[in-house]
């Protein structure tokens, strides 16, 4: 059994025996754990001290150091370990869980035993769901759904690991995986994504988990979820002519500025300034096409600004294996419209709450 020495600051273990000359072996480690630094929702630098005071003793085998942590007390080598060589010891955990307390020891193990440092704490920072400047996204509530009323514009998935940011259009359209890119490459205009990283397709290793693109609390809306926020608005009075049956909910949708004009009453490009009576605020922002030569409406790879708005659904089309089920609204129709698109498409995307 290790007979333990625990100091406020530092913890001190004798292993004692002697050498082949009758001398005492004196192996002394001290063992410092210091305070967690640059804690993040989902990362923390872990900082400690490890020195050792070695007289007429064998050379220890198998020696490994560093620091083990655990979301339980005391934690041990039996919990996730971390080996960090060096005196001043320090290195950077990732893939945490937000709002969640972690404890942390340094830690020594050879042939003279497994020593261990005092324990410190640490709590990683509350994930918010926010946007780009940082602040938490708007949402609304409608009916038994809350949704955003801002497009997704992060560029990391739910534990940290970067999406990938793609420009180049041959490499866009052979994707498989996860990626994003500003519309025209234009990093003054807003980010579209293709649909594998709405899904966290984050790797080309089918046994590969997925990863979470919405933050905590969140999730990409089903196709099934955006009909039911389509009947919602239609139910409500949000039709562009104040009826309760069928589906011209595109102006109440709309944004009230972006669009190209539209001569049609009820359409999103007609008298926008009435546009947005939901607050849902959807920007005629463009979309990015999946082959890298057209878009949708055939002007190259980057294209429909001003025309319409794609938004992603997390559902599949079952009949078309590489297409995916969208929503869109455009300037010169007064619906909500269900189509289905190649998953290689730069779309927009929005949340609804889990």
């Amino acid at each position: 059994m290790k007979n333990l020495f625990y100091l406020f600051l530092a913890v001190t273990i004798f292993a004692c025996s002697t050498d082949s000359e009758g001398n005492p072996c004196i192996y002394e480690p001290t063992l410092t754990t210091q305070a967690a630094t640059d804690i993040t929702e989902t990362s923390a630098t872990l900082n400690g001290i490890i020195s050792i005071v070695s007289e007429n003793c064998e050379v220890p085998n198998n020696t490994e150091q560093g620091f083990v942590y655990s979301t339980e007390i005391q934690p041990t080598l039996e919990d996730i370990q971390v080996n960090v060589n060096g005196t001043n010891i320090t290195t950077t955990i990732e893939s945490l869980e937000p709002n969640t307390t972690y404890y942390v020891r340094a830690f020594l193990t050879n042939n003279f035993g497994d020593f261990y440092g005092n324990e410190i704490s640490f709590m990683t920072e509350e994930e918010i769901i926010g946007s780009c400047d940082g602040a938490p996204y708007l949402s609304i509530v409608y009916g038994t759904q809350e949704w955003t009323v801002e497009n997704a514009c992060h560029i990391t998935y739910r534990d940290g690991t970067l999406i990938p940011e793609i420009t180049d259009n041959a490499e866009w359209s052979n994707l498989t995986t996860g990626a994003w890119c500003y519309f025209n490459n234009d990093p003054t205009k807003p980010r579209l994504y293709n649909w594998y990283a709405v899904m966290g397709i984050h790797d080309t290793d089918p046994n590969t988990p997925n990863k979470e693109f919405a933050t905590e609390g969140w999730h990409v809306p089903s196709d099934v979820e955006w009909t039911t926020l389509e009947q919602h608005l239609i139910a409500n009075g949000y039709n562009y002519d104040g009826t309760t049956t069928g589906n011209k909910i595109a102006k109440s949708m709309a944004s009230t500025t972006g669009w190209l004009s539209s001569t049609t009453l009820g359409n999103p490009g007609n008298d926008q300034s009435s546009n947005n009576s939901s607050g849902f605020n959807a920007f005629p922002e463009g979309n990015r096409s999946d082959n890298g030569s057209f878009d949708v409406e055939g002007n190259g790879t980057f294209g429909a600004e001003g025309f319409n708005k794609h938004f992603w659904s997390s559902t599949e089309d079952d009949t078309y294996s590489l297409d995916a089920w969208i929503r869109r609204l455009e300037n010169d129709y007064n619906n909500l419209s269900r189509l289905s698109f190649d998953k290689w498409y730069g779309f927009s995307v929005r949340f609804v709450r889990d």
